[in-house]
């Protein structure tokens, strides 16, 4: 997960969960925490068991997230967020917590009148690319619920749209020919396309410096004829470090009905 989608991730982030933006620079995002947010996100128990136990005002907190550090000279005005860190790991979870699945409507900006609704079902995956190295890209998959079409980058295009949980007025919902059921086998096989066709490189990268790891092991142990527990133990956590893996997880989904 690069500082580009890192940084885009959480103003989306930010965006729907009602925490003002004070200001973006691209790099670095200054954000006012409502009370719920600051709950979920700071580990401040106590400071707000005692607020709530005296009934005082709260001050959320306000973050300083630097998203790319190589364009911040004075590191020390806010806090580095990446992924693998802290912070993030926190957002992820409030995301699942939040937003697990939902269901929204199109409203139209002008009056319209009647119309159809078109039903989407859509999936954020993330995809987890592990050895001694990690990396990690996100997918947004929305599925044309009628047609079976599909769409890439699905919730950056959902996220400029006036979506609500109520069913706007003299609007009409098409009902599905694809169950979600079936759309999220179809989503999964796509993903999993995905992944096939992507370049493997770096799998074969981590087993050459696996290789080189197990050189200089063996070196240190050259000419002892019964290899001792550590030996075995360290050459394991070698294979656990090295060995390439990939991850696939649902972030979270909906079904949006869309003009």
């Amino acid at each position: 997960m690069y500082a580009e989608q890192v940084h885009d991730y959480l103003k989306i982030f930010f965006k729907e969960t009602n925490c003002e933006v004070l200001s973006d620079e691209g790099h670095m995002l200054s954000v006012q925490l409502t009370a719920d947010m600051d709950k979920r996100i700071m580990n401040r128990p106590f400071y707000w068991q005692y607020i709530e136990a005296t009934n005082s005002p709260a001050n959320p907190a306000r973050l300083n997230l630097i998203t790319d550090r190589t364009k911040i000279q004075n590191q020390f005005i806010g806090e580095i967020i990446h992924f693998g860190s802290g912070r993030l790991h926190q957002i992820f979870k409030a995301t699942k917590e939040l937003g697990s699945f939902v269901k929204m409507y199109h409203h139209s900006d002008g009056n319209e009148g009647k119309g159809m609704l078109t039903p989407y079902f859509c999936v954020n995956y993330k995809v987890s690319y592990y050895s001694d190295q990690t990396k990690e890209v996100l997918y947004s998959l929305g599925i044309n619920l009628i047609n079976g079409e599909i769409e890439d980058n699905f919730h950056e295009y959902v996220s400029e749209l006036n979506l609500k949980t109520d069913m706007p007025d003299e609007k009409f919902c098409l009902q599905y020919i694809i169950k979600p059921t079936r759309a999220l086998e179809r989503l999964d096989s796509m993903i999993q396309n995905i992944i096939q066709n992507d370049d493997h490189s770096w799998a074969e990268e981590a087993r050459m410096r696996w290789e080189k790891e197990l050189e200089v092991l063996d070196f240190f142990y050259d000419g002892v004829e019964e290899k001792p527990e550590s030996y075995e133990i360290e050459k394991k956590g070698l294979k656990e470090r090295f060995n390439p893996r990939i991850k696939v997880e649902i972030i979270n989904g909906g079904l949006f009905y869309l003009l």
